[in-house]
């Protein structure tokens, strides 16, 4: 996709120009990759105001960036950043733009004293507010991962049983998944049953599934570096009464915000949708995170959707909606989908949801 990145690079160009420096340093791996189209572990992008950019990265890469970079011109040197610092120099660019929410206070250091008479000014999160909006192939390849993932958790449901332990089924579940096709897993899949469903990012461990759980699965697939995002909570045996009370608050709340995440709805104002639900039925305290975030290529990126949070949707923005509550020793509920925000009046602004397991409890 050259013409796609050179598309993005010149918009960062127009924030470059700006700011009122001459060239950027990217040096976020992730915006390196959206910008070029690399994917690598050692590489930056020097990014001239009017100029296609130089890519520099090291000789394990260089194959790769050659194939896959076309229109721009590549450096092989295995200290990137360095070398195109010195770039910048020899074309006598003299204020730079620099990641600062990614350069460590470190290298920022070396790089000052290593190339004296250059002005460092910072880019701020210029590229990353750029990929909060998706194009129509990013969201196809989002959607491919939550698709997978959908069907992965499908596919190995019936597994839960009592006796299986979390860690089995985290195993089971994501081996679906790379099945199916995914790269590989999006995050380190979250499996917590019993109790442990009080503890929102609860690593799986050896305790086996018993009768009367409740068990949260959270688990997505990456598909072209693309993350989905999906969380169910299950049931094994029949319910008991506080637990179906938990669990229809919570879908409720998640529904309520699913149908709030238009074009333009505050990020704040969504959250303090399904949060006041919870609230008002006596649960607020027992939840606390945000009610979600975007997606794309990091599992958690911009916009963060959270009370205090600042922002607005927008058309191709997708994003997560994940209440949850929590009761420690007992056990919890969390429901979350990916979905893409749409404009449009009526049903054509509807938030188009690519994770489709249903969201009625599940009694296995």
């Amino acid at each position: 996709m050259p013409e796609i990145h050179a598309a993005r690079r010149t918009r960062v160009q127009a924030k470059i120009a700006a700011l009122g420096a001459e060239a950027a340093l990217i040096t976020s791996l992730v915006n390196v990759r959206y910008l070029t189209g690399l994917t690598s572990s050692n590489a930056a992008l020097l990014l001239p105001v009017g100029e296609p950019g130089i890519l520099a990265t090291d000789s394990r890469y260089g194959p790769a960036a050659a194939r896959d970079c076309p229109g721009i011109e590549l450096v092989i040197e295995r200290f990137a950043e360095s070398a195109l610092v010195s770039v910048a120099v020899a074309r006598q660019l003299r204020t730079i733009a620099f990641e600062a929410q990614e350069m460590t206070v470190q290298r920022h250091a070396e790089l000052i004293s290593a190339h004296a008479g250059l002005t460092f000014i910072p880019l701020g999160p210029a590229v990353e507010n750029l990929r909060m909006v998706k194009d129509e192939a990013e969201i196809g390849l989002l959607a491919r991962a939550c698709e997978i993932t959908s069907a992965a958790f499908a596919e190995v449901l019936p597994a839960i049983r009592p006796g299986m332990t979390e860690r089995e089924f985290a195993v089971l579940l994501e081996r679906a998944m790379t099945d199916r096709g995914a790269e590989k897993p999006a995050f380190d899949s979250i499996v917590a049953s019993g109790p442990n469903g009080a503890i929102p990012h609860h690593a799986p461990a050896d305790r086996r599934f018993a009768l009367g759980d409740l068990v949260t699965v959270d688990c997505g697939a990456r598909f072209g570096g693309y993350h989905a995002d999906m969380t169910r909570t299950v049931a094994i045996g029949e319910p008991a009464a506080w637990q179906r009370e938990i669990y229809g608050l919570v879908a409720a709340a998640q529904a309520a915000g699913v149908q709030a995440a238009r074009d333009g709805m505050g990020v704040a104002a969504l959250d303090a949708v399904s949060r006041d639900m919870i609230a008002e039925a006596g649960y607020g305290e027992y939840f606390q995170h945000g009610l979600g975030h975007g997606v794309g290529l990091e599992i958690h990126e911009a916009p963060m959707i959270g009370y205090g949070r600042e922002g607005r949707l927008s058309d191709q923005v997708p994003v997560t909606v994940e209440p949850g509550i929590y009761l420690p020793g007992k056990g919890g509920v969390r429901i979350e989908d990916t979905l893409v925000v749409r404009a449009g009046a009526g049903a054509a602004g509807s938030a188009e949801l690519l994770t489709t397991t249903t969201r009625d409890l599940l009694v296995l």
